[in-house]
């Protein structure tokens, strides 16, 4: 016999549901995070995804060309750093950091694949680039962003990142935040 068929609809449905969660949950515990290089394939397949979903969801489109410069010798140690995230050896997201003579930092680049959103995942990643800040001596972490983003800029708040003034002139930011890092010793 099938042991479902002794549930009714109402509670197969919760059943369903519940192992949608498990599953979801086990996807997550799945995702690692790595500094990479970003001129591999995989970081230029992150870049890519992240630069077509910009130029689909702002209103005017984006061009990467008229944008703030997050180029490969800015993402890559000592002046930066590129940190993407995989699950079963696929990427499934990215977030870099800028150094500038270590003070402030930029988050530059954060991205998450849809099939990864709503794990968690971009949270994770955020702290990941946070403590790798920290551990370069970073006290003021800052990133500008664009209103269309909104999960991103209430991933943001969430976070412990207060909107500031403007910091740089950025065509597409239409908020700028900034965030005090503890140091560790």
């Amino acid at each position: 016999t099938n042991i479902l068929e002794s549930l009714s609809d109402q509670q197969r449905s919760v059943l369903t549901a519940a192992m949608r969660q498990v599953e979801q949950l086990l996807r997550a515990s799945m995702i690692t995070f790595g500094i990479e290089p970003p001129t591999t394939p995989d970081a230029r397949w992150c870049f890519d995804q992240y630069f077509a979903e910009l130029n689909s969801r702002f209103n005017g489109g984006f061009d990467p060309g008229l944008s703030i410069s997050a180029c490969p010798e800015e993402l890559t140690p000592p002046s930066g750093l590129l940190i993407l995230g995989r699950l079963q050896s696929r990427p499934v997201g990215c977030g870099a950091l800028k150094f500038h003579n270590k003070e402030p930092a930029e988050l530059k680049r954060m991205w998450i694949a849809e099939s990864a959103r709503g794990l968690g995942v971009g949270r994770r990643l955020l702290a990941e680039l946070e403590r790798h800040a920290r551990k370069a001596g970073v006290k003021v972490l800052r990133l500008e962003t664009n209103r269309a983003l909104y999960e991103a800029i209430h991933l943001y708040r969430r976070s412990g990142y207060v909107e500031v003034e403007a910091f740089n002139a950025e065509p597409y930011a239409h908020h700028w935040f900034e965030k005090q890092l503890v140091v560790m010793i």
